[in-house]
């Protein structure tokens, strides 16, 4: 195509002969069971099927104060967890964001096609500012980095958990409406949910998904969490009064809490595994030694990963996201034609 001065603009790409996912992860500790039944298991999963471009965001945690040095290390432990999941980095482009700079620069674009009144509705930025005593610019205006991050990798899939389901809706809407005012330059990206246990919910208060920033860490089971601190999360976990087990998440949350993640962990039916069951103890039971059996490979990966081998792998990764990203704002460049 060409723009209005008659310049080549080059076009968005080929299809590909396999669609391309994009997900990233901000470095704030280590990841929750939450977090990897939610979206990260589905993030290994496709690596069969998909060119996988998985990013740890660290300007996104920037967008709250933090101590010097604090969002280089918890990146360092954020890949460790990565890596020790199953994401390869030899079948997919594993990087930070930071370390590559077309990141920021797509962002103004995003920013100048961005509504304030559509910022102003992202539920996480009026969940995160009523929290906050300082709340940042960098906060509210971190969804057009995330729609920059997707978008500068030609993304097709974004396998997401079900809160970030508005964000990629907002992606979508940037890309339509800077692809309006200046061509086929960007690729419009789809979301991706897992069926079962797309929202894993706090094990204390069953009625919120499970966070790191939860008032009771008691609810929060970590990937690196002993097998003594798992078990006794799972046995101290909320359920109710009626005794009776059923999957109802609006009328027993704690219960089919249970049962959700029980189904995610041996590939099963929440549904169908309630009718084995006629007491909740056995549930926590088997919901116990499931995620027992299912982290257990996963912290032997982790512990033996060091940081330098971290470091080495994350500058590969760096140099296999510039190769993509590099051509696509070449193209966004060409495409709005400043001087």
């Amino acid at each position: 195509m060409s723009s209005d001065d008659g310049q080549d603009v080059p076009a968005t790409r080929e299809s590909p002969i396999r669609p391309r996912a994009f997900s990233g992860i901000q470095p704030t500790g280590t990841v929750h069971l939450g977090n990897y039944l939610g979206a990260l298991r589905n993030w290994v999963d496709l690596q069969d099927t998909t060119d996988g471009v998985y990013c740890v965001v660290d300007l996104h945690a920037l967008s709250v104060p933090r101590e010097p040095g604090e969002v280089r290390q918890a990146t360092i432990e954020a890949v460790k967890d990565l890596l020790a999941i199953g994401i390869d980095p030899d079948r997919s482009i594993l990087f930070v964001q930071s370390h590559v700079r077309e990141h920021t620069e797509l962002t103004w674009h995003m920013q100048c096609v961005a509504a304030f009144g559509e910022l102003r509705r992202m539920t996480q930025f009026k969940d995160k500012s009523e929290s906050n005593d300082f709340v940042s610019a960098g906060l509210f205006t971190y969804p057009t980095l995330q729609a920059a991050d997707i978008l500068l990798y030609d993304t097709d899939i974004v396998p997401v958990g079900d809160d970030q389901r508005q964000h990629v809706e907002f992606t979508r809407d940037l890309a339509i409406r800077f692809n309006n005012r200046y061509g086929d330059v960007l690729v419009v990206p789809e979301h991706r949910i897992p069926e079962a246990g797309a929202r894993v919910m706090d094990l204390q208060n069953p009625g919120g998904k499970m966070s790191k920033s939860a008032d009771s860490p008691q609810g929060t089971v970590l990937l690196t969490d002993s097998e003594a601190d798992i078990t006794r999360k799972f046995k101290r976990a909320v359920t109710d009064n009626d005794a009776e087990v059923r999957f109802d998440p609006e009328r027993k949350p704690g219960v089919s809490n249970l049962l959700t993640i029980l189904a995610v962990a041996t590939d099963g039916d929440p549904v169908q595994l309630a009718s084995g069951y006629s007491q909740y103890g056995p549930l926590k039971a088997d919901a116990t030694q499931a995620i027992l059996e299912l982290l257990r490979p996963i912290q032997k990966r982790r512990a033996e990963l060091d940081d330098p081998e971290v470091v080495q792998l994350l500058a590969r990764g760096a140099d296999k996201a510039r190769a993509v990203a590099v051509p696509v704002m070449d193209r966004v460049r060409a495409a709005v034609n400043l001087l």
